[in-house]
């Protein structure tokens, strides 16, 4: 092949942003990746771009929350019991990361990506001529009883004090907002600093068109390949061996496959998710996404059908899907919206690469020279992709980066 100045292991949301922003600085490009571009997590998330994010997902703080979970009766949470003995010190890591203090870390720390979010989207979609897959009106979170909207007062008040706007509404407001819905909830939550896209996979091969125009190439090959030839980096692929001075490890939840042999081993786990799309009865339907607070699942609006996603299954990544979260969520969300008949015959499965601090690690991977890491954006990385690719971008070009690095760093698992 000609000179390959840099490859990005991973062909989803994150690894083709990163790809593009390096591909936009002059540097000659190859994405590798054993699937088509968008194909995995990529594909099937609730396509929101949350601008409006400020703290994470924490693990659940009271006894009757961990109870439902325990007894698998919360329909937002699902484990495989055999999983359990492995996942327990990445759980217990979670559980340090989720008190007060490290959430407004979290919120303070990645408040600079989460602000930028939108922004790095709408200039690509220009770029890329995708703009008519953008909806930027916002979504709708609703709560099934006041005492679960009042709840959540605490972390809104803090949201507020940072100056993120939010609309509390009632009933008949979010009605007005989303008419389609069924009046089986008390209150509902307007995030007008989001957008979301009707369909994720579309919109990420649109960047991949984008970057090929710019000279890159996208090969399909094995990321688990990866290894030092020559003081350059090497990977084969369909085309033939690769090599380069500078890779980035874009791989979401694959990406120990290819660290854990350069001894390179980071908390990473996975949050399994599934979606299922489906018509609308009659002629209703939804303006933005809509998340059921209290049941945990989303509704979203996209080109393929009515997208209801399901929240978080700890299982481990490879094993057999089990999409019992589906059976708990159905009837609510049926009560909630008229959804029709199923489009496809199983659910979807995806997996959500996660650090127990729910940050992302973005930056050069410890003791090896020329590697960078990119991945870990647990439930945001379509959210996240363009602003992380932007930032490693700099990073590997030596500009100033746009905002400070250092907290998503792989250093701070550093024992």
């Amino acid at each position: 092949m000609a000179r390959t100045d840099a490859i990005v292991l991973g062909a989803g949301m994150v690894g083709v942003s990163a790809a593009l922003h390096l591909a936009k600085r002059g540097l000659a490009v190859a994405i590798v990746d054993r699937g088509g571009p968008g194909e995995e997590t990529s594909y099937g998330n609730a396509g929101i771009i949350e601008g409006n994010t400020y703290f994470p997902y924490p693990f659940p703080n009271t006894v009757s929350a961990l109870l439902k979970i325990a007894l698998k009766q919360a329909p937002e949470a699902n484990y495989h019991l055999s999983y359990l003995p492995k996942l327990a010190p990445w759980l217990f890591a979670y559980l340090r990361h989720s008190t007060p203090e490290a959430m407004l870390d979290f919120a303070q720390t990645m408040r600079p990506l989460f602000a930028a979010s939108i922004t790095e989207h709408e200039k690509l979609m220009r770029e890329s001529g995708s703009e008519r897959y953008l909806r930027t009106n916002g979504w709708l979170k609703i709560y099934r009883t006041t005492a679960a909207f009042d709840s959540a007062k605490p972390d809104l008040d803090a949201i507020a004090a940072a100056g993120l706007a939010f609309e509390p509404l009632d009933l008949n407001g979010s009605l007005a907002l989303e008419p389609g819905l069924s009046p089986v909830f008390e209150r509902g939550i307007f995030w007008p600093q989001a957008a979301s896209v009707s369909n994720p996979l579309a919109v990420t091969r649109a960047y991949v068109e984008l970057f090929k125009s710019l000279g890159g190439v996208s090969l399909t090959g094995d990321a688990r390949s990866l290894h030092r030839s020559d003081g350059r980096w090497r990977v084969d692929t369909s085309e033939g061996p690769v090599d380069a001075p500078t890779v980035v490890v874009a791989l979401g939840p694959w990406a120990p496959d290819v660290l854990e042999p350069l001894n390179i081993r980071l908390p990473l786990e996975v949050k399994r998710g599934y979606h299922l799309h489906f018509s609308a009865e009659g002629n209703k339907g939804l303006n933005r996404p809509v998340l059921d607070a209290e049941v945990g699942y989303a509704v979203v609006p996209m080109e393929q059908g009515l997208r209801l996603t399901t929240g978080a299954e700890f299982a481990s990544r490879d094993a057999k899907p089990t999409p019992v979260q589906f059976d708990r969520v159905l009837p609510k969300a049926r009560a909630l919206f008229p959804l029709g008949k199923p489009l496809e015959a199983e659910p979807w499965m995806g997996r959500r690469p996660c650090f127990p601090d729910s940050k992302p690690v973005i930056g050069p991977a410890p003791g090896q020279s020329g590697l960078w890491l990119d991945y870990g954006h647990a439930h945001w990385g379509l959210t996240l992709g363009p602003v992380s690719g932007r930032l490693i971008a700099e990073m590997i070009t030596g500009e100033v980066p746009f905002t400070d690095p250092a907290p998503y760093s792989a250093g701070r698992f550093a024992s």
